[in-house]
């Protein structure tokens, strides 16, 4: 499978800890949608865009979450084959490193 569509497992190192969520995206007519399971909360993902580039898929979406805290994050992160890496960003704080890995079709 290529691209981002299918189900992922991220992980994100943020100065309090790693955090865990699976991922689940879907391919559309209109594009691309997702949702987000973890730390008890399910959350839709926004406005995510794809674009083909020489090092593989780059995908961005934005999401908000209530738990640990209230977050708008945003994340870039480029697809190849059943891996991904980047980062997210919470508003002004740092960026978090995001890896991340294909757990299903």
């Amino acid at each position: 499978m290529t691209g981002i569509s299918g189900t992922w497992h991220l992980r994100m190192k943020t100065p309090i800890g790693t955090i865990d969520a699976d991922y689940r995206f879907t391919e559309t007519g209109g594009g691309v949608t997702g949702t987000a399971v973890g730390a008890g909360e399910e959350t839709m993902l926004e406005n995510v865009v794809r674009t083909v580039t020489a090092d593989g898929e780059r995908v961005t979406w934005q999401q908000r979450i209530t738990k640990p805290m209230r977050l708008n994050l945003e994340y870039d992160v480029t697809v190849t084959g059943d891996t991904l890496a980047g980062h997210s960003r919470a508003g002004r704080l740092p960026r978090t490193g995001v890896t991340g890995e294909r757990t299903g079709a």
